[in-house]
């Protein structure tokens, strides 16, 4: 009845159609990982986006905030996310611990933007470092996920948060001006910024001959990676989500996006046969709970159920 009375079924079915895109994008990363290494794949995903740059309009933002926005999401999030995959993270526990980025942005918030933080969002963080320490405790097991892969994920989340402040910049002074900001219009702007930091990283770390091997090379499963990274969880994914958040309040959109771990965990052992531990489990399910907790608004819900 929710769901009825406050969204149409055809945006509920596109927005469950980018939740599931978003999902499955972990797994997909995982396989593109496979043939192409970590950072040469970040760039060659933002460099598949840039012909859009001819069909979507220049975003009205600053320089400075386009350039922090593209090194924070495009450099800081995307090589930390996929390198801490490359060297062991596994794809399903990757997509709810990125999720730790809903916990650190209040924070961040706090400090550059001296907003409040409410309770429920400290109680959250606090749970959901719990399912961090059961993640953790898991070393020696044959599952165990490599502490370096861990923090670099968790670095990942720290840049995504990072970048919703810098977007919460420039949306400010946009607003002073009188003008939004096209979300769209950023992610798709902001993909000049990533591809040369990040064709840089892969020239150190691979070298000029594995690039052009791997480039000169590239398997069915590599290519069918990078056209999903870049067309269907970048374009497709964030293009469908601006148009949601223009037609619907921000508030009753976000709690869609819980469900992205879950899409994520489910493809991960659908596709990948992932096994993961009885304590990986447990703290997947306990950062879930934290961030449903810290995000989900249980009153606008009830109280949206009885119109």
């Amino acid at each position: 009845e929710y769901w009825e009375v406050f969204m149409k079924k055809k945006d509920l079915v596109m927005a469950l159609m980018v939740v599931i895109i978003w999902g499955v994008n972990f797994t997909v990363i995982r396989l593109g990982l496979n043939g192409v290494p970590s950072m040469l794949l970040a760039a060659l995903r933002y460099t598949f986006v840039l012909p859009a740059l001819f069909f979507v309009k220049r975003p009205k933002i600053d320089m400075k905030y386009a350039i922090a926005y593209g090194l924070s999401v495009g450099v800081g999030q995307f090589s930390c996310l996929f390198y801490a995959m490359q060297i062991g993270m596994p794809a399903g526990l990757s997509s709810i611990t990125l999720q730790s980025a809903a916990f650190m942005t209040p924070l961040l918030a706090f400090l550059f933007l001296h907003e409040s933080i409410k309770p429920k969002q400290i109680i959250g963080l606090f749970i959901a470092a719990i399912g961090l320490a059961f993640i953790a405790s898991n070393a020696g097991s044959i599952t165990a996920v490599p502490l370096p892969a861990l923090l670099l994920t968790l670095s990942a989340a720290f840049f995504w948060a990072l970048s919703n402040i810098v977007l919460k910049f420039a949306s400010n002074k946009a607003e002073a001006l009188g003008e939004k900001i096209d979300m769209l219009g950023v992610v798709v702007w902001t993909s000049l910024v990533p591809p040369i930091p990040l064709y840089i990283f892969s020239f150190i770390l691979d070298g000029p001959d594995v690039m052009l091997k791997t480039v000169t090379s590239l398997s069915a499963i590599s290519i069918f990676s990078i056209f999903y990274l870049a067309f269907g969880a970048t374009i497709f994914g964030y293009g469908t989500w601006s148009v949601l958040l223009g037609k619907y309040p921000a508030s009753k959109i976000a709690p869609l996006s819980l469900m992205v771990p879950v899409t994520g965990l489910l493809s991960s052992q659908i596709i990948l046969k992932e096994q993961l531990s009885t304590s990986q489990w447990t703290g997947g399910f306990i950062i879930l709970l934290g961030l449903i907790f810290s995000t989900l608004d249980i009153k606008s819900l009830i109280k949206f159920n009885k119109v």
